[in-house]
């Protein structure tokens, strides 16, 4: 058994802190609390939850086993063992209660080793790593110069282990300790290094966005730190979509389906090579952390900002149905699509066509419109027509958009560092302003763009109305629409044509069943795929204006045949 180290949290008196605390949303254990330095190399409370007859308690730490203690809300009370210190699974449920109880545990001395030891093991990954900006972590001269290498609050971050035993003391007395290297992430090592077969005592692999959080956000020191986890937490990224997340707790398959998009970890097992249906107990609903886009072990030229593949891509992607059914057509598309924007990779329409029924398109067909790649066009039209925005040589020669989506939702804070970007995934509305001015085209694009969808929608009902089989109209079926409807809901006046609309969710109709499309003519089909092929890229025309006009006129066009 390891040396145990009494450094400890202690919670809040027990009364107090039930209230406040909401039950763990993970099956499986994930850091929760960002700490500088990443992976806490001493425990770190994260919660307490009451359970029959008791409460649970959770820590983070270093890999190892762990004794908890209790004491009651007096000054003088005693701390209490609470079994052995045999507890490696960071959580312990406890029934035998004071009526205000404190807690702490007691766990293994955090003893660092620096990456030259993890060398000998794990070459095939530390070569790679310590040419990456992790690496250089503390001897950028950016951060020399700003006094870094020898400011307390810096340090943590910059180096492995500041402040704890045998952690970094300075540049002087423990050089191999300097920059981020592999224990900034797993935690302590050497106990590991020492029996590297011990499975109680391996470090920890956590994919949790908590561990880069503790670093890579607004801190207090100096040096300017751009606050990306925060960002991050409110974005969409931050979270697993409900529908996805239930279809996935429901399904093995959709683990595998939706999992490759909206679940973090199903994503980088499948990325690894696993299939994350068989591989994931509890833990498909990591949303898309850190590592999914970002590889904490490498860099390259193409991909800056150690990113795992490009900013910028010049031809269409589609992931299909297929490409998820099994990890092999995972991995050779994946393979096949390494030069595929990196946000395209999950940001396509997954193969949408107009003779889909069931549903509408997906509500992630970004790319396909940047590329000019989706929906039904009139004869003559080329089935790849990129716009401005899209930075390619076809769209006439425009490269205002070299990185393509980052350009617009990433954009540069210059208010902290220059090689900061925004991870809320907001538009900066002030980018646009580097090529249009205040009355721009957009400021006419939007209101044409939704009057032609209102008149779409319009002319649709027209024909539901007026020419749909009898068997489509009754039973409050909306004749149009596919059978699950895609969310669009509308206002009309007295005379039936539509005043507004808007896309929500849940909506009180369904469409035609799956006999009842057999019925619904192909140009109807056509318009309602062009529609929401419009809508759901969510851009309002942006991505690609001139595409998103031909789209709808042309929906205009097929639906009032």
């Amino acid at each position: 058994m390891n040396n145990l180290s009494v450094k400890m949290l202690v919670l809040l008196g027990l009364g107090l802190f039930l209230a406040a605390r909401p039950a763990p949303a993970q099956g499986v254990a994930h850091l929760t609390i960002a700490q500088p330095g990443g992976m806490p190399g001493t425990p770190v409370m994260e919660g307490i939850t009451r359970v029959t007859n008791g409460v649970t308690i959770t820590w983070a730490g270093p890999a190892g086993y762990y004794q908890v203690f209790q004491a009651s809300n007096s000054l003088r009370a005693p701390w209490l063992a609470l079994g052995q210190a045999t507890n490696v699974a960071c959580t312990a449920t406890i029934t035998k209660l004071y009526s205000n109880a404190f807690f702490r545990v007691a766990g293994p001395a955090p003893n660092y080793a620096g990456q030259k030891l993890c060398l000998a093991c794990h070459l095939a990954v530390c070569q790679y790593e310590t040419n990456t900006a992790h690496a250089r972590a503390f001897a950028s001269p950016a951060f020399a110069a700003l006094g870094g290498q020898t400011n307390a609050s810096c340090l943590p971050c910059h180096t492995v282990g500041y402040g704890l035993p045998t952690g970094f003391v300075s540049a002087k007395a423990t050089p191999l300790l300097e920059g981020v290297q592999c224990e900034n992430c797993h935690g302590p090592a050497a106990n590991h290094a020492g029996s590297e077969d011990n499975p109680i005592i391996r470090p920890r692999v956590d994919v949790a966005a908590t561990v880069c959080g503790g670093c890579h956000n607004t801190g207090k020191s100096s040096y300017a730190n751009p606050p990306t986890y925060a960002e991050w937490s409110g974005s969409a990224h931050g979270t697993v979509v409900p529908g996805a997340l239930s279809a996935m707790a429901s399904s093995p398959a959709s683990i595998d389906n939706c999992g490759a998009c909206h679940s973090g970890s199903a994503r980088l097992a499948l990325i690894g090579g696993t299939d994350p249906a068989v591989s994931l107990t509890n833990d498909y609903n990591v949303p898309i952390t850190c590592a999914v886009c970002h590889s904490p072990h490498a860099t390259n030229s193409v991909s800056p900002f150690q990113l795992l593949n490009p900013l910028a891509s010049t031809n269409a992607f589609h992931l299909l149905a297929t490409d998820t059914a099994s990890v092999a057509a995972f991995t050779n598309k994946y393979n096949a699509s390494t030069n595929i924007n990196l946000c395209a990779q999950c940001h396509n329409d997954r193969g949408a066509a107009w003779q889909d029924t069931a549903r509408a398109p997906h509500h992630s067909d970004q790319y396909n419109m940047l590329m000019g790649s989706v929906g039904v066009l009139p004869p003559g039209y080329d089935n790849f027509n990129p716009g401005g925005h899209s930075g390619l040589p076809a769209s006439g020669g425009a490269f205002y958009l070299t990185n393509q989506c980052s350009a617009c939702h990433m954009a540069a804070e210059t208010s902290v560092t220059a090689n900061a970007h925004n991870h809320s995934l907001e538009v900066n509305y002030n980018v646009c302003l580097n090529c249009h001015d205040g009355e721009g085209a957009q400021s006419f694009l939007t209101p044409y763009l939704s009057n032609q969808v209102s008149t779409v929608i319009t002319v649709l009902n027209r024909w539901a109305a007026t020419q749909a089989p009898p068997t489509l109209v009754s039973n409050g079926l909306v004749a149009w629409e596919y059978t699950s409807p895609g969310g669009l809901t509308w206002q009309t006046n007295a005379a039936g044509f539509v005043t507004s609309w808007s896309l929500t969710a849940p909506v009180n109709f369904t469409g035609p069943n799956t006999a009842g499309q057999a019925l619904v003519p192909d140009y109807v089909k056509q318009a309602r795929f062009d529609l929401y092929v419009f809508l759901n890229d969510g851009s309002l025309g942006a991505h690609n204006p001139i595409y998103a006009i031909t789209l709808l006129n042309y929906a205009l066009s097929l639906a009032g045949q």
